[in-house]
């Protein structure tokens, strides 16, 4: 096995065959790609260079300046390949369908793979998911944390999985450093990935982290956040055994100084460490996770008050409502996985993770909300939250044939257990102060001690899911059917109502490959959220809903064209929505969401990778309470969305590649009552990234300019809104020695 020096880190290398990972030999290396700027630091008379570097070509591959042997991770860590350009995987972890190709499976999904995450220099999920148009944000850079809409409806970012187990991603914000892969499931997926402990059903988001490769590697990166937020990123992998069956991956990261809110700061720690074993038949990995974060002046969201018509203009995008509010959140994490191969096509799995997360924070609160001058009443208080999750998974998976028909057969079952703890009280109502969203006061003065959290809810979540896939005509036609039955139990803490029922949840897909490369898909899905009680003022207090399912059909074609991947996506996803008419409360609402789908990803030409996609949402209030906005649209929906991106090796220049990115969404309303509107809004990012070598050490240099007209707008959710994040410029250098 070749061992590459800082000196010979672009020689190729020759993969030693192992059972137990698929190694391929490849000769076809990418040589990543930059370009060059210099900023001179105001005050600190710092010259600092900034540019960055993109791999190109088919995987296997090798990055020049970034060492990312693609090839390698795939097959230690089960991946899928990365797809031609590198910012792509061509597929990602469908819970219980496994690991698989994008043209087999009857779905919707985007896998973005590291290099990409690198070269746009991105901090959290947020950034990555971004670059779907049918995927938003809801809270902007600086803010409490993630959360997502994907097809028109919300994800939290609890519902973030890791390693495929949900529960263990906190309420805030996940950062990056440790992350090989971001994977989005587009529309409901509970019959393959169970429902998360919030039970969004818009989609799904995976992320994996990091396995070492056979390539030794030492890299650290330096980076500039403006204004003023420096840090450091400290990634060491290597690999051990007689066939190099145990790696280790260890990442240490801290940032810390003025973000994009004068008078702010924030501090990012991290450390993480990741062990697996890839033998013949048994693969096994291990992860350790810490995050502590301290963030003062986070960007707040905020109501506007009802009724209103005329939206406030959006104020200074560098400032803050509530001047002084902290967040400090922490995170430990530790998962585990195993498959065994029982036969070559038996294979029995089962992972097993602990999250306790917890997040203290002044929780200011508009009791007069925003009117349209902007003006409203503030009071203070805290609101301080803990989470501690168990999850786990386990299944066993076996293929065989009868006949001519191929089977792939899955038993699965998951489980999550979580408590959740808060202490939240504000301040006398007496002690409101007059303040505006342009001249924000100083928050009133906190006048009682801080409590400690108290356990306030237990939820139980487990089901048992049996799914087949069956292939006819050569796996030109897969057939995938599948129930899960899960089981939501809220018990009764402090007094509170009990909850406890069940559901079934089915799955029927189709894939037809009509000619190579190109497949037509259907599938039938339902995503689950709890269905509650009855509150105690209503006509029937007390009653007990069974979990209630929102149904999607989705038909699309997907091709693969060599280097260039296009979908097309037509979906229709009904939501029961809870409502109290005449004084019972019942499930009789609904929400329908309509859309189409245009995705592009991949390399129009040798050097240029691009990244386009369009998202077209008819939302509509399908049935309310007594018919009040009935044939509304659905609020905090924009109808159209779309996503432009390029990244461009400049031709005669080795290492030197620009990028470009334009977000764009709609105008959408605020309020069910389609009264007050948000106006629609446009950002443009723009990059540029070096490879070269500075002392035999192969170095990255990497800018981008997020927001470059410096353009401020309002990034609307249902009932809250907050300020978009300001033109922000971020460098680094990343070198490897």
């Amino acid at each position: 096995m070749l061992r590459p020096t800082a000196g010979c880190l672009f020689k190729v290398f020759a993969m030693q065959s192992r059972s137990g990972r698929a190694a391929q030999p490849d000769t076809r290396f990418a040589l990543t790609s930059v370009a060059f700027l210099i900023r001179q630091c105001l005050g600190a008379g710092l010259a600092v260079v900034a540019v960055g570097a993109v791999a190109q070509t088919a995987a296997p591959k090798a990055t020049l300046g970034a060492v990312e042997v693609t090839g390698q991770s795939e097959a230690i860590g089960g991946l899928q390949k990365t797809y031609s350009g590198g910012q792509f995987a061509r597929g990602g972890d469908l819970g219980i369908l496994g690991r698989t190709d994008l043209l087999d499976v009857p779905f919707s999904t985007t896998n973005y793979t590291s290099e990409l995450i690198d070269n746009q220099q991105a901090r959290t999920i947020s950034d990555v998911v971004m670059n779907d148009a049918s995927v938003r944000t809801l809270q902007a850079r600086g803010g409490f944390g993630d959360d997502f809409q994907v097809r028109g409806f919300s994800v939290g970012a609890r519902d973030v999985s890791i390693n495929g187990l949900y529960g263990l991603s906190p309420a805030t914000r996940s950062a990056l450093e440790f992350i090989e892969r971001v994977e989005v499931l587009k529309g409901p997926g509970s019959l393959t990935n169970g429902v998360g402990p919030t039970q969004s059903i818009g989609g799904a988001i995976n992320v994996v982290t990091k396995r070492a490769d056979d390539v030794p590697l030492n890299r650290v990166t330096v980076n500039y956040m403006g204004e003023k937020q420096f840090g450091t990123h400290l990634d060491v992998g290597r690999r051990f055994g007689q066939d190099n069956e145990w790696g280790v991956r260890a990442n240490a990261a801290y940032r810390n100084g003025e973000g994009n809110i004068d008078g702010g700061r924030e501090r990012v720690g991290l450390g993480s460490l990741g062990v697996d074993y890839a033998g013949a038949r048994l693969r096994w990995s291990g992860d350790l996770i810490y995050v502590d974060n301290k963030t003062t002046n986070f960007r707040p969201q905020s109501a506007f008050l009802a009724g209103i018509t005329r939206l406030p203009a959006v104020p200074d995008s560098r400032s803050t409502f509530y001047p002084g509010a902290v967040l400090t959140d922490q995170t430990k994490t530790a998962i585990t996985r195993a498959e065994y191969d029982v036969t070559d096509n038996v294979t029995v799995y089962g992972a097993l993770g602990y999250t306790d997360s917890s997040s203290d924070q002044n929780f200011p609160t508009a009791v007069s909300r925003i009117n349209s001058q902007g003006l409203f009443t503030v009071r203070n208080g805290f609101y301080d939250e803990y989470n501690k999750t168990t999850s786990g998974d386990v299944g066993v998976r076996t293929k065989f044939k009868t006949g001519d028909i191929g089977h792939t057969v899955v038993l699965a079952a998951n489980a999550m257990q979580r408590e959740t703890g808060f202490f939240y009280q504000l301040t006398n109502p007496a002690t409101g102060v007059p303040s505006s969203i342009y001249n924000p006061s100083p928050l009133p003065a906190i006048n009682f001690l801080r409590g400690r959290p108290s356990k306030t809810a237990e939820l139980e979540q487990n089901s048992v899911a049996l799914a087949d896939t069956v292939s006819f005509f050569d796996d030109r036609f897969l057939v995938t059917g599948g129930v899960r039955n899960q089981t939501i139990n809220q018990k009764s803490v402090n007094g509170s109502a009990s909850y406890k029922e069940s559901a079934v949840t089915p799955l029927l897909g189709l894939v037809f490959k009509p000619i190579q490369d190109t497949s037509v898909y259907y599938n039938y899905t339902a995503g689950l959220q709890a269905g509650g009680i009855a509150g105690p003022s209503t006509a029937n207090a007390g009653e007990v809903f069974a979990p209630q399912k929102s149904k999607q059909h989705e038909v699309g074609v997907k091709r693969d064209w060599g280097s260039l991947i296009t979908q097309v996506a037509l979906f229709q996803i009904e939501r029961p929505n809870s409502t109290t008419e005449n004084n019972v409360y019942t499930f009789g609402g609904e929400q329908r969401n309509r859309g189409l789908e245009l995705t592009a990803y991949g390399e129009v030409t040798r050097g240029l990778r691009a990244m386009a996609s369009a998202a077209f949402i008819d939302s509509t209030l399908t049935r309310t309470a007594n018919g009040v906005n009935q044939g509304n649209e659905g609020n905090g929906v924009p109808k159209r969305t779309f996503n432009v991106g390029l990244d461009w090796d400049i031709p005669g220049v080795e290492g030197l590649s620009l990028n470009g990115r334009v977000i764009n969404t709609s105008a959408m309303w605020y309020d069910a009552a389609n009264r007050l509107r948000m106006p629609s809004w446009t950002r443009v990012d723009i990059g540029a990234r070096y490879a070269t070598k500075v002392a035999g050490n192969s170095v990255v240099f990497r800018a981008n300019l997020e927001n470059v007209a410096d353009r401020a707008y309002w990034v609307t959710t249902t009932g809250y809104a907050t300020v978009g994040a300001p033109r922000t410029l971020m460098l680094s250098a990343q070198m490897d020695f």
